[in-house]
C-alpha cells in the first residue's frame, strides 16, 4: 500500500509518512519504487488512521467506514465483500482495532452475517494503553428489534453487543434481547433512533471513539442529521450496474454536507480515501 497524496491533516496533527511510502513528490517519478510500493504494516496503518486527540470541542468522533464500485454501488448482490480485497480488508480491521464501539444497522447485520469482534493481539497493547475493552463493542441500531438473539453476536460476545432502539420499542423483544445477554440502549422517544442522541448514549457509556459500518440506510441518517465526523471510503476499480444502493440512503440533506480530504492510498486500483468535515 502506497501513499499518493500526504495532505497535512489540521485536526490531528501531520499526517504520517512510513519509512518508505511514497510521497506526492516521487508517486509518479519512479525513485525507489520496489520500497515504496511495499504493504504496509498494521501499525503504520494505525498510525495512519489514529483518531484526533480530543480538544474538548466534541464529545465524540464518528468515522463511517464504507466500500463503493466506480459507478456508486455500495453492493453487489445485497453484500459489500464482492468488491473488497484484501487491502480493504486490513484497513477495516484496522479501524475496527482503533474504535471504542462499532454501529452498524439491523440490515446489514442480517445481510453481512455480522459476529462479534474478535480480539487482535496486535492490537492489544494499544488498546490497553488507550483504556478500550479487548474489542470494540457492537452497537445494533434496530427500531422493530427483529433480529435473532440466538446468534453469536449477542450469545457470545467478549463484550456485550448493545441494542440502540426508541422507548416505544416493542417491551417483548427488549426483554428478549437482554435474555441474550444483549444491553439494551434507549436512543429515541418513538420506535425509531435519533442519530444525535444515539452518539450521546454511547458517550455516557465511555464509547467516545466510534466507527459506523453502515449500511447505507444508518449512514445517510447520520448525515442528515449532521452527526457525521470523518468518512473512510474505499473506491474499488470495479463497475457493477445495476441498481445496487449508494453508500448513504435516505432523504437528502437541504445542503450538500462539505468535508475535506486528509489523505488518500492506494493499492492495486483501489483508493483509501479519508474525508473530515469541513
Amino acid at each position: 500500500m502506497r501513499r499518493l497524496f500526504p495532505v497535512t491533516d489540521r485536526t490531528a496533527g501531520p499526517d504520517p509518512a512510513p519509512s518508505g511510502a511514497r510521497s506526492g513528490a516521487d508517486a509518479g517519478s519512479g525513485a525507489d519504487a520496489t520500497e515504496g510500493d511495499r504493504e504496509w504494516s498494521l501499525a503504520e496503518l494505525a498510525a495512519a488512521y489514529a483518531y484526533p486527540v480530543p480538544d474538548g470541542r466534541r464529545q465524540t468522533w464518528l468515522r463511517a467506514n464504507m466500500v463503493s464500485t466506480l459507478d456508486g454501488a455500495a453492493q453487489h448482490d445485497g453484500r459489500s465483500q464482492p468488491i473488497s480485497s484484501a487491502a480493504d480488508m486490513r484497513v477495516f480491521g484496522t479501524l475496527r482495532a482503533l474504535a471504542d464501539v462499532v454501529i452498524a444497522g439491523a440490515e446489514t447485520v442480517r445481510q453481512e452475517g455480522y459476529r462479534p469482534a474478535r480480539a487482535r493481539a496486535e492490537f492489544a497493547e494499544a488498546r490497553r494503553a488507550a483504556g478500550q475493552a479487548s474489542v470494540p463493542a457492537v452497537a445494533v441500531v434496530s427500531a422493530s428489534l427483529e433480529l435473532d438473539f440466538s446468534l453469536p453476536l449477542f450469545t457470545a460476545p467478549a463484550v456485550p453487543t448493545l441494542v440502540l432502539t426508541g422507548a416505544a420499542a416493542a417491551p417483548d423483544r427488549m426483554a428478549a434481547a437482554e435474555r441474550a445477554g444483549a444491553r439494551v440502549v434507549i436512543a429515541g422517544d418513538g420506535v425509531g433512533v435519533d442519530p444525535a442522541r444515539a452518539l450521546r448514549e454511547l458517550a455516557a457509556l465511555g464509547h467516545t471513539r466510534l466507527l459506523t459500518e453502515g449500511g447505507p440506510r444508518l449512514l445517510g441518517q447520520f448525515v442528515a442529521a449532521g452527526v457525521l465526523d470523518e468518512l473512510c471510503l474505499t473506491v474499488s476499480p470495479m463497475l457493477a450496474a445495476g441498481d445496487a444502493q449508494r453508500i448513504a440512503g435516505g432523504p437528502s440533506v437541504e445542503v450538500p454536507r462539505r468535508f475535506t480530504l486528509a489523505s488518500l492510498l492506494e493499492e492495486e486500483g483501489f483508493l483509501f480515501s479519508r474525508y473530515r468535515r469541513a
